[in-house]
């Protein structure tokens, strides 16, 4: 599908019921983006998934499943519109193409600031938050020079490498993707920044708003950035850090990691260092980075990938209503929990092992899934999570 089309229902005004509905499948509990995504294929609506997610739980032994209410839903876009924040969805036409095309992508963006600009050429740029003045000085003229050749710089808005690239490209637009909700700056320090960056550029979550930032979050943050971006670069990093952790996110999604060397003795090159061992390409300034990632087509011109599509609900041995007797149901879940452990296991190997057609394997996974008994990670892959 072309952008300019949508395979989405939703109307322009992001208070009615389906936008509601698809806030409230998103919120509901152990309703991540694969189970989202999978739920809204199988079930064809948020509110078609709503509705069966309490019997989906109380299948799974789950007795007191609460989907997320119409109340707070409503609370969560009316704290959006005091933020000055708009939603993008996933499968609309303004959802960003890179974004589009990375497993389980977040069904719903908080967005403060120009979306357009999250459809136009973009570099992602992470470094050390206690850069070193060159550090510092070779992230200003690269952002500068980027954002002058008119791509877009995304960033997380953090101390040092991140707050040095935000600044030098908000001439040309840059994106502050946040650890928490897009109305909670962090740090604080970067408030007057996160101003001037929704000015020409945009602040961009997908947690909800209001959200404080939490260690645990700054992963999933990192995967946002990696995600959005055909490429990234790293100007900083020490041997275990979060720019090391994007970088990988990077490398998972299939994007080009591209790094700037530094002094073997200073810590915060190592991990730049270590990169460009590993097969990163070396990187001296925005000449080296153009040369090394061509701009292509805008992203007016790139397709936008549908959610990802889940046969219906169905098995050999189905009533003729369609769904597994409750024995076969059991079966299932035996056979999957059997052949998982807390070591991620490929979706596909786990299919290829049970013999069995997805349209019977999907529904007994998204079922475990809500009773928190498998985990899904990027990638597409399987784990125990050891809940229950």
């Amino acid at each position: 599908m072309k952008p300019g089309s949508s395979d989405s229902p939703l109307t322009p005004h992001p208070t009615s019921d389906d936008w509601l509905d698809r806030l409230r499948l998103l919120r509901s509990r152990r309703v991540g983006p694969a189970t989202f995504h999978r739920l809204l294929a199988e079930y064809g609506t948020a509110g078609a998934a709503l509705a069966a997610l309490p019997g989906i739980a109380r299948d799974a032994g789950s007795r007191d499943y609460r989907v997320c209410s119409r109340d707070d839903a409503r609370d969560e876009f009316a704290r959006a519109r005091r933020a000055g924040a708009a939603p993008l969805a996933h499968g609309t036409q303004d959802y960003p193409p890179w974004l589009a095309e990375m497993p389980d992508p977040p069904p719903l963006l908080w967005v403060v600031g120009d979306p357009a600009v999250l459809r136009r050429p973009a570099i992602a740029m992470v470094g050390a938050r206690n850069a070193s003045s060159l550090g510092l000085r070779m992230a200003r003229g690269m952002a500068r020079g980027l954002a002058g050749a008119g791509r877009v710089i995304v960033s997380g808005l953090a101390r040092g490498i991140d707050t040095a690239c935000h600044d030098a490209a908000l001439a040309g637009g840059t994106v502050a993707v946040m650890a928490g909700g897009v109305d909670v700056i962090y740090p604080t320090e970067n408030e007057g920044l996160a101003r001037r960056i929704a000015e020409t550029g945009c602040l961009v979550s997908d947690q909800p708003m209001g959200m404080r930032p939490q260690a645990r979050h700054f992963p999933r943050r990192n995967r946002l950035i990696a995600g959005l971006c055909p490429a990234l670069v790293v100007v900083e990093a020490a041997a275990k850090s979060g720019s090391l952790i994007t970088a990988r996110e990077a490398l998972d999604l299939g994007r080009d990691v591209l790094a700037v060397p530094g002094h073997p003795f200073d810590p915060r090159a190592s991990g730049g260092n270590m990169l460009i061992r590993d097969g990163a390409i070396l990187v001296r300034g925005a000449a080296d980075v153009l040369d090394a990632v061509p701009a292509g087509p805008e992203g007016a011109d790139r397709a936008i990938c549908p959610a990802p599509s889940v046969a219906p609900s169905a098995a050999p041995s189905a009533t003729p209503g369609g769904a597994l007797g409750l024995a076969e149901t059991a079966q299932v879940h035996r056979m999957i929990l059997d052949r998982l452990s807390p070591a991620p296991t490929p979706q596909d190997a786990l299919f290829h092992d049970m013999g069995l057609p997805a349209s019977a394997i999907s529904p007994a996974l998204t079922r475990l899934e809500l009773d928190g008994l498998v985990a899904r990670d990027p990638g597409g892959f399987l784990r125990l999570s050891g809940a229950g």
